[in-house]
């Protein structure tokens, strides 16, 4: 080994990937602040879960597999790599213990030549999937194929300059070369080799070893100055990103902090230009693997729309990068007080530099903005935990606050939240006439209630969704539960605004409300609410504004007071029920087994599952404020093709458990000529099994 040249290697070779890690990392800077090293116990957790033991990636289990055997090769000859690094110097080179002559050598060695044999084997399953398969989720590129090809070349290096070794070293022993390798228990991969190379000369077999050793040790290098530049980068990305990962609630979004404040400021709204991204939004750009699994599953995508959520992360990232230099000297001029950020500078000042215009129309049309239907899909595939819903919302309230442009039918939604407090405009006084004859209170009639019924909009005006209430009210009186209600006083939550990124009525309903809740004590009672956009804001997203509450979505709560004895569900309705899963119920929220616990809880009823369920489970088209506006076109309606799942699976009925799925699949019976088929919620099913036995 020549000990200059390993030398010049290692310095050529590791001082261009500090220049271009460099140069990455300045680039991310140009990203706003973002704090995520808060809790750093449970980051760690996650990380070793989910970075370490990646337990997304098993959710493809084929490809998923083969990932982790080049994951964990990669870690075991990390450790062969520096020994062969320090033997360019040293021929004899080995770390403390690491030699043949140990016994922890002799395991290191049987470790990596199992394991170098598992990333080949590895490699080749996603070799299989990029030339032959050619999966469609994937970005098929010849630099994918190069990639994989490096590390192939790299695993028979090193195996065959083992084998060389082995080979010359047997020679030199016996002084012939007559005498047989034998196989090696320590040393499998290497005695094979040395195996088939045996008969050749001692200078061919000192030629293996060499081109062996140096092809591992270049490629090494040349694969890690690869990385920063492709989309390979999330080898070094991937663990910090999952560690940076939002440890809130998946379904709270980061509300925008004073915006009173930033209109008298004069700042953006929203998301305008690619820098007023958060530096961790930029690493989520660096981090993007391109294998498709986030558009695999994204209802918009399924269904013909231009949303793609892969697309959409590496059409921000090719901008980013395409203005690298721009960004960086910007950043660095803002910051040593030399220029100024343009972000928020006036149209009329003249030409804006390319960097410097909006992103919507420029780089992301707004029909891929206004297709997400905000059902988290994409986030939960993720393996890198790459965060889509934020980013497609911080851009909508741009669009919505900044520049006043949004969908028609969302003037309308938006008129009726100011105006009414619903998105309907319906008259506050009409909000609790679904409640007559049934003799409930409100908490105005009532303040020392236990807890709080939580209407909603929809359960409150839409005509098929008061049955629901109706049905989920009497069983909590039957229950014996003590509740109320707000009646006139109650408001929407605001979830439709604020996924329609209209950020300042959000806030303006959210304070309104908490106002109220917190004026009733409420934070000391239980709220039960049959919507699951209302529960997952009232959970996860008023703690912002201050309303701090124990929220209980009502299938958990009926799953428990039958688990109590308190409902009994004894008449039999025999029929086969397929469960359809609310996004923000399940996604959003991990609520999956008391709605099916509930069903099951029925005596003669048979719960069917979908293909697509639980985590998986298709959108129903409605969230996302979709449930307000024209859906974007495409091949198909998202909801139609979520009701021909559920129709798959041959059912008597189908059930849900939010009035927005409700709605939605009802549409698609309709759109299937299948409005015969019940479609009925949770709460409606338990009162016809509880009815007789309870009253």
């Amino acid at each position: 080994m020549n000990a200059l040249v390993m030398a010049i290697l290692l310095l050529a070779g590791w001082g261009y990937f500090a220049y271009s890690a460099r140069r990455r990392w300045r680039l991310m800077m140009v990203g706003t602040p973002d704090s995520r090293w808060d809790q750093p116990a449970v980051r760690i957790q996650r990380t070793l879960r989910y970075a370490i033991a990646q337990l997304r990636m098993r959710r493809y289990p084929i490809a998923g597999f083969a990932h982790m055997l080049v994951f964990a090769g990669f870690g075991v000859l990390l450790l062969r790599t520096l020994i062969l690094w320090g033997r360019g110097f040293d021929e004899s080179f080995d770390f403390w213990f690491f030699g043949p002559d140990h016994t922890l050598g002799r395991v290191y060695s049987f470790l990596k030549d199992v394991f170098a044999a598992l990333v080949i084997l590895g490699t080749c399953v996603f070799i299989y999937y990029r030339a032959i398969k050619k999966l469609k989720r994937m970005t098929l590129s010849t630099e994918g194929l190069v990639i994989l090809a490096i590390i192939l070349l790299m695993m028979f290096a090193d195996i065959f300059y083992d084998g060389a070794n082995i080979a010359l070293d047997h020679r030199a022993a016996y002084g012939t070369s007559s005498a047989a390798v034998s196989f090696v228990a320590y040393e499998p991969a290497g005695s094979v080799a040395a195996m088939t190379v045996q008969s050749l000369s001692d200078g061919a077999l000192s030629c293996i070893k060499h081109l062996g050793f140096w092809t591992h040790a270049t490629l090494v290098l040349v694969f890690l100055n690869l990385l920063p530049y492709s989309k390979h980068f999330h080898v070094i990305t991937a663990i910090p990103n999952v560690y940076a990962q939002s440890i809130h609630p998946p379904g709270r979004l980061p509300p925008l902090e004073d915006i009173e404040g930033m209109l008298e400021r004069e700042e953006t709204l929203g998301i305008k230009k690619i820098d007023q991204f958060s530096w961790k939004t930029i690493l989520d750009f660096y981090t993007c693997t391109e294998c498709g699994r986030c558009s695999d599953h994204c209802p918009a995508t399924k269904t013909g729309k231009k949303l793609s959520p892969k697309h959409f992360t590496l059409d921000l990232r090719n901008f980013l990068y395409k203005h690298e230099t721009e960004l960086v000297s910007a950043a660095a001029a803002s910051k040593n007080g030399n220029g100024r950020n343009d972000s928020d500078a006036p149209a009329d000042e003249g030409e804006q530099p390319e960097f410097q215009k909006d992103l919507v129309d420029g780089v992301i049309a707004p029909e891929v903005l206004w297709a997400c239907t905000s059902c988290r899909a994409c986030e939960t595939e993720c393996p890198v935990f790459i965060t889509y819903v934020d980013k497609i919302v911080d851009m909508r309230r741009y669009l919505v606050q900044e520049r006043g442009e949004f969908p028609n039918e969302l003037q309308t939604a938006f008129r009726g939240l100011e105006s009414g407090g619903n998105p309907w405009g319906f008259p506050a006084d009409d909000r609790a006439q679904w409640s007559e004859g049934l003799n409930v209170k409100t908490l105005a009639e009532h303040p020392e209630a236990e807890a709080l019924f939580w209407i909603g909009c929809a359960p409150a005006y839409d005509e098929r969704a008061k049955k629901v209430t109706r049905a989920t009210a009497q069983l909590l009186q039957k229950a014996g539960v003590d509740f109320a209600i707000l009646g006139n006083e109650e408001q929407c939550t605001g979830d439709p605004a604020r996924r329609a990124g209209n950020e300042y009525l959000f806030q303006t309903l959210a304070q309104a409300n908490v106002e109220t809740l917190n004026g009733y004590g409420v934070a000391k009672k239980k709220i039960i609410t049959t919507c699951p956009h209302c529960f997952n804001t009232l959970r996860n997203e008023y703690p912002d504004f201050d309303g701090h509450y124990e929220v209980v979505h009502h299938t958990t709560f009926l799953a428990e007071l039958v688990a109590q004895g308190k409902l009994k569900p004894t008449n039999r309705i025999d029929k086969k029920v397929a469960y359809h899963d609310s996004c923000y119920l399940g996604r959003y929220n991990e609520i999956y087994d008391a709605p099916r616990e509930a069903l099951r809880s029925i005596p003669g009823l048979t719960v069917l599952e979908p293909a697509e369920t639980r985590d998986r489970g298709m959108c129903c088209g409605a969230g996302g404020a979709q449930m307000f506006k024209e859906e974007e076109s495409g091949d198909s309606r998202v909801n139609d093709e979520r009701t021909k799942q559920l129709l798959d699976t041959s059912p008597d009925a189908i059930s849900t458990a939010c009035p927005f799925c409700m709605r939605m699949i009802t549409d698609g019976l309709a759109g299937q000529d299948k409005e015969d088929l019940p479609q009925l919620d949770i709460a409606e099913l338990l009162l016809e099994s509880t009815i007789e036995s309870n009253s």
